[in-house]
């Protein structure tokens, strides 16, 4: 069996959406980040997106484990034009669209982003990857909202909506295990 113990990075405090863009993770949390630590299996694989708050947050709950380099397919939705306005801005500027992104996930792209499908596909790629050169390994996985959804989604063989009902908060831990070629969730949004 394998196990991936996907992490969400630290708080951002961003009141916009948050994709691509860069932006730090406040981890200052230090007793969550040794509970997260101490939860997570020792003798894991560590790999993050390439993004600084995922690649911080690893590095924060890495002792011990051996770490693979960052990944740019771990990344959260390319939110494109949206990446770094507010909700309420988006809404103003693409109301249909922006309803439709999220009351009808699935082929809907923010302009010049992406879709759930495409973030499903590159992340559950990028997974696949993983599980098939480690067999049997424990997986920590530090990435984003979207990516680890996506994931949940799939072990739970929900739909993109359905899917967006779930919370995955800052610094849980959502775990999904692979048996047989076969996909299931354990805690999903665990903070320890």
């Amino acid at each position: 069996m394998t196990s991936l113990w996907f992490v969400r990075h630290g708080p951002t405090h961003q009141k916009a959406l948050t994709g691509w863009r860069d932006v730090p993770a406040d981890l200052s949390d230090t007793a969550q980040l040794s509970r997260i630590n101490a939860h997570l299996p020792q003798n894991a694989l560590l790999i993050s997106s390439d993004l600084s708050r995922a690649i911080d947050t690893a590095d924060a709950i890495g002792d011990g484990k051996t770490r693979l380099p960052h990944s740019p397919q771990l990344r959260e939705f390319d939110f494109g034009s949206w990446d770094g306005k507010k909700f309420d801005e988006i809404a103003e500027s693409d109301p249909s669209l922006s309803r439709q992104f999220w009351e009808q996930p699935g082929h809907i792209c923010p302009p010049f982003g992406e879709s759930w499908y495409d973030v499903a596909y590159r992340v559950g790629a990028e997974t696949d990857h993983l599980i098939d050169r480690f067999p049997g390994r424990d997986l920590i996985i530090v990435a984003h909202f979207g990516a680890i959804l996506t994931q949940v989604a799939r072990a739970r063989a929900c739909t993109p909506y359905q899917a967006f009902a779930q919370p995955i908060d800052n610094l849980s831990i959502s775990h999904v295990k692979i048996e047989s070629g076969n996909w299931s969730a354990g805690d999903v949004n665990f903070l320890p």
